[in-house]
């Protein structure tokens, strides 16, 4: 469940960019009653629905992850980070899957 949401953040950036709450519903394929229970912290979103919210609000999935009061981690991240991030995993694995081995014999 949502920790907070802040109803006037997303208000004020629905009506920046002149969106209903209607069209958020549809392109996050929520019903209207699915994000009636966002808006009222009984559902919290998914980190898909953080994204596409925050494509079509113009801020960044962290923003709308923290105004959503979302506990789950958010999408997105710098995609080259994360990439050496894992690169980083798999040569520290390789290289204890290689002691391990050398330890066997």
């Amino acid at each position: 469940m949502a920790l907070f949401f802040d109803q006037d953040w997303f208000a004020a950036r629905l009506a920046e960019r002149g969106l209903s709450r209607t069209v958020l519903a549809a392109a996050c394929g929520m019903t209207q009653d699915e994000l009636a229970l966002v808006w009222k912290d009984q559902r919290e979103l998914s980190a898909r629905e953080v994204a596409i919210l925050a494509e079509l609000l113009g801020a960044t999935p962290a923003e709308v992850a923290h105004r959503a009061g979302v506990s789950t981690p958010t999408p997105g991240g710098d995609p080259l980070a994360r990439i050496a991030a894992l690169e980083r995993q798999v040569a520290e694995l390789q290289g204890r899957l290689a002691r391990l081995e050398r330890n066997s014999r």
